[in-house]
């Protein structure tokens, strides 16, 4: 029973934090990926007006 109650215990401290570094893994991409989706849709715009495009 010993065993059983410390695999338990070093499998909870094993992946304590592993969540919490997701989570700020996941919005750090997240942020990086939507200014460049911006940046692209900013570009398309003012492309879109330099060419003279009908806004109709």
């Amino acid at each position: 029973m010993k065993v059983a109650l410390l695999l338990k215990e070093i499998y909870l401290d094993g992946f304590k934090n592993l969540g919490n570094f997701v989570v700020k893994r996941y919005f750090k991409i997240f942020a990086w990926f939507s200014f460049i989706m911006f940046i692209v849709v900013l570009y398309a715009f003012i492309f879109r007006v330099s060419t003279g495009f009908a806004f109709d």
